[in-house]
């Protein structure tokens, strides 16, 4: 597969030297010399422990037939002087361009995803649908900023015909930048929660910053956003607009939500039926932003159940596990906000079956001074049929300490180390208990949770 030719980049990076117009293809674009790229572009990035320049060497060894190089920078003596490189003032900002440069000459169409919680979930689902009808190319692990949103669109092939985009943010100004390197025709907010409340202030400060997405969105483009989130209906959008959610006034209104062992359904205000390989009334909207997406590009129902039924999920999220001793291990610790923490409790709340049901939560990051209330929050939620919580972390302990106070029936532990925390799990598993992993992506509960497992069943 070939991206663009070293022509085609001098169209608009004109300072170059070596055979720039022998129109060497360029297969793949890479920002990490270790990593083997066989007639890549490699993009030298600066961050504050490292200067990708210092690694060209490695990178031509591992495969790379031109670079950009920041122009103030010396090219090293190695180099021979037919080799392709493009002098520019800034190497990030121009792997923005040529994104945006790219992303025009494939002009696929573009559906952009933003949100506090479920945007991975969002965009497996959107893909799969979409999928069904376009062959799509879509964010994968955690590409979603900066560097990894370019970095995903000049990984698509140039026959995509749609493009499926994460776009996350910790700060003011990120989306704006994000979505107008994209240029969506779709545009989704998931929902708003507390996620990087610490620098965003209060969740209008957040909701501020989700909308943003909006910025880059094509004229004729169409806005799909929940419809339940009050920050989000006070505005007066110019662009289409169609909202998701469980309240009547919506344009899509989600009804009849069931939660199962190994599913969810729903019925939409169409009076269509769907059912997700996914577990909890927020994945049923999640699923919404999907089964609107397709409606709009003509994908019938039964396609996009086809697509939901055949569903190939990022992991650590409600991941299901078989655990030692008969246990269920669920692992949904890839990340946790307040409002995620508390979804994700409530499912386990509502499955059958299970005679004794296990949280292990941990910190969440970035809620600022205010991690104590939000963490106290998360014990409203915590009742019968809950019956034990453990918990791990400087900022977790509130959770147990409000648990106590609010169900002192509930067992409940809190753990000033992985080991003992994990050594007390080992000792309790059991058939017929349910076992719910929740925590930020920093405290790594996925250790734990390996540990849990039956070799015997998973290879996880």
């Amino acid at each position: 597969m070939m991206l663009f030719t070293t022509n085609w980049l001098a169209t608009f990076f004109s300072e170059f030297r070596g055979k720039v117009t022998d129109s060497i293809h360029i297969k793949s674009v890479v920002t990490d010399s270790r990593k083997p790229g066989r007639q890549s572009l490699f993009v030298p990035l600066a961050g504050e422990n490292f200067d990708g320049h210092d690694y060209l060497e490695q990178a031509v060894h591992n495969g790379a037939v031109a670079a950009l190089w920041e122009k103030k920078k010396p090219l090293p003596a190695f180099l021979p002087t037919d080799f392709p490189v493009f002098f520019v003032s800034d190497t990030l900002t121009s792997l923005q361009q040529l994104a945006a440069a790219y992303r025009r000459r494939v002009n696929p169409l573009v559906i952009g995803i933003t949100g506090s919680n479920g945007k991975t979930t969002t965009k497996d689902l959107v893909s799969a649908v979409v999928g069904k009808k376009y062959r799509t190319h879509f964010t994968k692990g955690n590409f979603n900023n900066h560097i990894g949103l370019p970095l995903t669109i000049l990984s698509m092939p140039d026959h995509t015909e749609a493009l499926v985009l994460e776009m996350g943010m910790n700060h003011f100004g990120e989306i704006d930048v994000l979505t107008k390197i994209a240029a969506p025709d779709f545009a989704i907010i998931t929902n708003i929660g507390e996620a990087h409340i610490e620098f965003l202030g209060s969740r209008a400060g957040i909701a501020k910053a989700k909308l943003e997405i909006i910025h880059g969105l094509k004229k004729q483009g169409v806005f799909i956003y929940d419809g339940d989130e009050p920050l989000l209906q006070l505005k007066n959008y110019v662009h289409r607009t169609i909202t998701c959610g469980f309240n009547t006034e919506n344009d899509m209104v989600i009804r009849n939500t069931s939660i199962h062992e190994q599913q969810t359904t729903f019925q939409l205000s169409d009076e269509n039926s769907y059912r997700i390989p996914l577990l909890g009334r927020h994945h049923a909207q999640n699923a919404t932003y999907a089964i609107t997406i397709g409606l709009e590009l003509g994908i019938r129902p039964a396609d996009i159940q086809d697509a939901f039924d055949k569903l190939h999920l990022t992991g650590m999220r409600f991941e299901m596990l078989p655990g030692k001793n008969g246990a269920t291990i669920v692992n949904d610790a890839y990340n946790a906000s307040p409002s995620a923490m508390r979804a994700s409790i409530e499912v386990v709340k509502q499955l059958e079956n299970y005679d004794e049901k296990v949280l292990v939560l941990g910190d969440m990051f970035e809620l600022g001074d205010a991690a104590e209330k939000w963490h106290r929050q998360v014990a409203e939620s915590i009742q019968a049929p809950i019956t034990a919580v453990f918990t791990f972390g400087k900022d977790a302990q509130y959770i147990s300490s409000e648990v106590k106070k609010r169900t002192p029936e509930i067992i409940n532990m809190h753990f000033e180390t992985k080991e003992a925390l994990t050594e007390k799990l080992s000792e309790v598993l059991r058939p017929n208990m349910i076992v719910l992993f929740k925590a930020s992506r920093g405290m790594h509960f996925e250790s734990i949770v390996k540990e849990l497992l039956d070799a015997t069943n998973t290879t996880a």
